[in-house]
């Protein structure tokens, strides 16, 4: 069939190769006839025929280009575009039915759109801005829509905000919340920010990475080990109070363990309750005290 080149000197898009030869040899590739199109389809889908599959996508691709073309204010590049539309492409003739009486053509574009829209979202900022359909529509507009309102208005708002008519105007044309149109535009006209430096001059000891607190307490590794740590500090301070004598213990949880809220007893409290002398009550504590470090000591 005479609308197919050769799948050997059709170029691909590559880092080695230029988006102009792809360009052309694209623009090259005749148009199908609906006819031809119907039953390189129908091999396709009863045969499982690559090469009509390939003719199908082939024939396609200026239409492919002409779609990215329009996605170019985005600032990714035109190649990248191409390739991803590409994608969507291959997956409309994967799915086309040539029985519907609808030409691929049209059932291509919305692939096409498709995996271009997707892209964009993932690749235009770090941070994902779009997740609902409801974003992806308002993205995909706010641009279009506020050049066109700074055309028709004759405010001195300027292109980069939106005065509150127009905020109204747009989420009401989209059917979503003025509050998010608001958002959407900040996140348009916004830039990311890199928090490491970008290179090793003196100026980039000043990246935003350096101005954040470097709280690790609440880190995970660090929760582990305050709590493995608190767990034996409980377990070795039972063995240490079980090696003491009954008085002994006693003296120790009044004076150093008692519960929040509670008053620790003074040395002369716990001397009358014994009947001995507060300097007896002290060290009979001291000798304690010295004998439970021991015991924790052994246990590390």
């Amino acid at each position: 069939m005479s609308a197919a080149l050769s799948i050997t000197n059709f170029p691909t898009l590559s880092a080695s190769s230029s988006i102009e030869s792809f360009i052309s040899a694209a623009n090259r590739v005749p148009m199908l006839s609906e006819g031809e199109e119907i039953e390189l389809a129908r091999r396709f889908r009863d045969q499982e025929d690559l090469e009509a599959a390939r003719q199908l996508v082939t024939s396609h691709l200026r239409l492919v280009i002409a779609i990215a073309r329009g996605y170019l204010g985005y600032g990714l590049p035109h190649a990248d575009l191409i390739q991803e539309g590409n994608i969507g492409l291959m997956k409309a003739v994967k799915r086309y039915d040539p029985e519907r009486g609808v030409r691929l053509v049209s059932f291509a574009m919305h692939w096409i759109k498709a995996e271009i829209h997707e892209y964009i979202l993932k690749n235009w900022r770090l941070v994902k801005i779009a997740t609902t359909k409801a974003q992806r529509k308002l993205f995909f507009n706010l641009r279009s829509m506020k050049a066109a309102l700074s055309q028709d208005s004759a405010s001195d708002q300027g292109f980069n905000t939106l005065s509150p008519t127009d905020v109204a105007a747009v989420a009401k044309k989209l059917g979503v919340k003025p509050e998010e149109v608001v958002e959407m535009e900040t996140r348009l006209t916004g830039a990311d920010v890199s928090l490491e430096p970008a290179s090793d001059d003196e100026e980039d000891r000043f990246a935003p990475i350096a101005y954040l607190a470097a709280d690790i307490s609440n880190e995970p590794s660090s929760l582990l080990e305050r709590k493995q740590y608190d767990r034996l500090q409980d377990e070795g301070l039972h063995s240490a109070l079980a090696a003491l004598d009954d008085r002994s213990r006693v003296i120790v949880q009044r004076r150093w363990l008692v519960a929040d809220g509670e008053e620790a007893a003074t040395l002369h409290e716990l001397a009358a309750e014994y009947g001995v002398s507060a300097e007896r009550i002290r060290q009979i504590e001291v000798k304690a005290l010295q004998k439970m470090k021991g015991t924790l000591a052994t246990q590390r």
